[in-house]
């Protein structure tokens, strides 16, 4: 209804505008019904919902001579449907055209002579982006760095240049001197991928693919020898997977550096990702599709698509691309069945998610300690936790040394303790962990918090809960958990403090709402302690418990007030 409402106010507009408005937007002599479809278009591709701006926009075709911003939605909409092709075709019939002069056009069509081995023509294309569309910061980012591949492409050599995107050009040059086999390559690789600056994981596994190239299956052995499943990212799992199993051939099949599209298509990969880190999700998918037009044989980019389907709750199109993960592709299609259950989760309910990942989980013959642990986190959150607990245990007492990664199963594991009111364990568990990682500040408010909720150790849990603010002080779960401390001590003031900054960081949050009532009450500030109170019976995420405990309180205030 709201979105009818913005066609009809649009429209209205614009019917009745002055005729010099209407000349110079190009509305002149067009009917209602394509204006109409084409509002509705506007309106379908700002929500998000391409499938349907497309069919929009292709009904109005009319327009395509007549509005200037028609045609740019036109193309970003065929993109994002993976019509690559057709968006070129429609570009190429409209070039030279003012409304073809947007930044998109030029580079469809670069990309197109790229993919067809036409470098020079590829190189002309971006020279010709006219200087008004190069004000965005990304936009020169980009123009630059196809012009490098393109030279390096024509005349195999790197171009010496005074411009320096930082670590857009040394990832571009260490695959520029892998296509040219420069013998400088091993050193850049290295280089990358050991710095501690800046995470660059994912270029490992472009390191292995370049390393096996050269038959130096011993080095990649060493180097994934050192990975560990449960921190390492999907796509270097997938490659340590494959090592380990000798399936060396499974590289090539998906990239080679030697090929000018599949580094055209990691170098849109990296827009991709740094568009969808900004929340920019259609920019995101747009050189998402564009990659996979490029090197459709690295699936494995896929996922990033699926994951910005999924946050923006288009569940339907978010299970379509997840088709593309096969089980011989045991990380990414481990990755398929849990974005799965995440998807049944929020459309239908958690029960029958677990039942569906767990199904799935049953059938592998050998599973890795990250199938185990995604498993063991499936029933904590579904609140299995005596299930998760067991499967917590089989990946700790299979580690024989103390780091993180046991730390953070411990800590795992000591929460589920916890919520089955098993102190004791619970307790050895996290401190265990705070022993391994003294300065988690995650470790130190969980059990500070637990200790608080049993009357327990208040005050060693209350410098537990300083050391963790001074840690994460803007984190809202510990500022509640310092609050509600100062409150179980009678420091009324100094807990409103901290719960009024915890309420403006989450105020959707039932416990933090609750805790707040309580100490406005305190601070005999009634009719506000009630007000919150009354959220919290509005929270969809209240628990039953909660809810009786403030419907009472309602009446006759918390407990010993």
């Amino acid at each position: 209804m709201f979105s009818k409402k913005i066609i009809i106010f649009l429209f209205s507009v614009l019917l009745y505008q002055s005729p010099l408005l209407s000349k110079s937007n190009t509305f002149e002599e067009i009917d209602s019904k394509n204006l109409s479809k084409y509002f509705s278009g506007i309106v379908a591709f700002d929500n998000e919902n391409n499938f349907e701006a497309l069919n929009f926009f292709k009904s109005s075709k009319i327009l395509t001579n007549r509005h200037d911003p028609y045609l740019e939605r036109f193309v970003l909409s065929l993109v994002l449907e993976n019509k690559v092709d057709q968006a070129i075709n429609v570009i190429k019939n409209n070039f030279k055209k003012t409304n073809s002069d947007f930044f998109e056009a030029y580079i469809l069509l670069a990309l197109d002579s790229f993919k067809k081995n036409d470098i020079d023509k590829a190189f002309k294309i971006l020279v010709e982006v006219p200087e008004s569309l190069q004000k965005n910061r990304f936009n020169i980012i980009i123009i630059n760095l196809l012009k490098d591949y393109a030279y390096v492409f024509e005349n195999k050599k790197i171009q010496k240049t005074n411009q320096n995107f930082g670590n857009l050009s040394l990832i571009s040059e260490t695959f520029q001197r892998c296509y040219l086999d420069d013998k400088n390559t091993n050193s850049f690789f290295s280089n990358l991928v050991n710095d501690t600056q800046t995470d660059y994981s994912r270029y490992i596994y472009f390191y292995l693919t370049y390393l096996i190239n050269k038959n130096q299956i011993d080095e990649a052995k060493i180097i994934t020898s050192e990975l560990d499943y449960i921190n390492t990212t999907l796509l270097l799992s997938q490659g340590k997977s494959w090592v380990e199993r000798n399936k060396f051939k499974e590289f090539e099949k998906v990239f080679s550096c030697k090929n000018q599209n599949d580094i055209i298509g990691e170098f849109l990969f990296l827009l991709s990702n740094l568009y969808s880190s900004q929340n920019e999700f259609k920019k995101s998918n747009f050189y998402l599709r564009l990659s996979s037009y490029l090197n459709p044989k690295f699936v494995f980019n896929l996922s990033l698509i699926a994951e910005n389907f999924y946050y923006n709750e288009n569940y339907k199109k978010s299970k379509k691309t997840l088709k593309n993960f096969e089980d011989n592709q045991d990380f990414y299609y481990w990755f398929r069945v849990k974005k799965e259950a995440q998807i049944i989760t929020k459309t239908r309910n958690n029960k029958e998610a677990l039942n569906y990942i767990v199904s799935k989980f049953n059938k592998i013959t050998n599973p890795n300690n990250k199938f185990i642990f995604d498993v063991a986190n499936f029933y904590k959150s579904s609140k299995k936790y005596e299930e998760a607990i067991k499967y917590y245990s089989l990946i700790i007492n299979s580690l024989d040394k103390n780091d993180n990664i046991k730390a953070n199963l411990l800590y795992r594991r000591g929460a589920s303790f916890e919520r089955l009111k098993d102190f004791s364990s619970a307790d050895r568990d996290l401190l265990e962990s705070l022993k391994i990682n003294p300065d988690d500040a995650y470790v130190l408010n969980y059990l500070a918090y637990s200790w608080l909720e049993r009357d327990h150790k208040i005050n060693d849990a209350i410098e537990m809960l300083e050391e963790a603010y001074s840690l994460e002080e803007d984190d809202p779960y510990i500022i509640d958990s310092i609050g509600w401390a100062y409150y179980l001590v009678n420091d009324f003031n100094r807990a409103e403090k901290f719960l009024r900054r915890a309420v403006q960081l989450m105020p959707d949050d039932p416990i933090v709402n609750d805790h707040y009532g309580d100490i406005l009450w305190k601070l005999d500030r009634k009719i506000q302690a009630r007000y919150f109170w009354n959220m919290v019976l509005k929270m969809k995420d209240a628990e039953e418990k909660l809810i009786d405990d403030i419907q009472k309180k309602l009446i006759t205030g918390p407990k010993n007030s």
